[in-house]
């Protein structure tokens, strides 16, 4: 193997792993509205799992409520069963129409959970960071053993060490967003 491909498969591996995290934290309620509270939702329609987004339109009229407008009013007990059933906290009111979900402002001591989520995500993410260059530095030994020029593979830790300091950054940043997300009230 050659270093750009070492370093390509690092920089892909690490730039996923950023990705993910940023998936992970949308999923954290900071106390306002977002329709991504709803992304692990499923309604059964007709025999099938199905998002709640593809049964019903979902908006959000102000910072903290949610509204949920189903195309079929047929729909509206279901979507009610499975907010319920998948634990995101919140209840559902509904006037016959649509659905209307509360955000209840969080405490302090919620917002402080959710800090540590946050950080804990972030260390799954930088461990994550880490095994990818451990993996590009073994790749380095390996093809030094197989005959690259040790300078060249001395060079290519070093850009792997460089990435991943570079992703770090990324994930600090993501991080320190959400964070003040969370606490701001």
């Amino acid at each position: 193997m050659d270093t750009k491909t070492i370093i390509n498969e690092a920089t892909n591996r690490m730039q996923r792993t950023v990705d993910h995290l940023d998936e992970e934290l949308l999923n954290i309620r900071a106390g306002k509205a977002t329709t991504n509270v709803l992304n692990s939702v499923f309604v059964d329609y007709y025999g099938s799992q199905t998002p709640v987004s593809g049964v019903a339109s979902v908006t959000v009229p102000d910072a903290r409520t949610i509204l949920i407008q189903p195309w079929d009013k047929n729909m509206i007990r279901p979507i009610e069963k499975a907010i319920i059933d998948s634990n995101i906290g919140l209840t559902p009111s509904n006037n016959g129409e649509h659905i209307r979900l509360t955000i209840p402002p969080l405490t302090e001591e919620r917002r402080k959970d959710l800090v540590k989520q946050v950080k804990s995500a972030g260390e799954n993410a930088r461990i994550s960071l880490r095994n990818a260059r451990r993996d590009a530095v073994e790749a380095f030994k390996k093809a030094q053993k197989d005959g690259m020029p040790e300078d060249e593979a001395k060079d290519g830790e070093t850009q792997a060490q460089k990435l991943l300091e570079k992703f770090s950054k990324k994930i600090d940043t993501l991080m320190e967003a959400k964070e003040k997300d969370i606490m701001t009230v």
